[in-house]
């Protein structure tokens, strides 16, 4: 089964990096979510939650906003700001 490669960057750091199998995200155009072979695209992302599925469960951060591409399987995620919640 293919995967996704996933990158999360803010502004001052990598967040999260790896495979996943779908991402969730909200554009200026609607929520949108990326799974492997997904058409190529770039997005704008509006302030919200990026929900990242990988094998090890589900990752979620929210953003103020920011940037979305997808290419051949690669997401990449750029935001200003990333919150990640503690875990617990």
């Amino acid at each position: 089964m293919s995967s996704l490669n996933v990158e999360l960057v803010a502004a001052d750091r990598k967040v999260w990096s790896g495979e996943a199998s779908l991402v969730r995200a909200r554009t200026t155009e609607g929520e949108i979510g990326v799974m492997p072979g997904h058409t190529p695209m770039l997005g704008v992302l509006i302030e919200g939650d990026v929900v990242i599925s990988s094998s090890e469960g589900e990752q979620t951060a929210s953003i103020d906003g920011g940037f979305f591409s997808v290419d051949h399987d690669t997401v990449t995620i750029v935001a200003e700001t990333v919150q990640v919640p503690a875990k617990a």
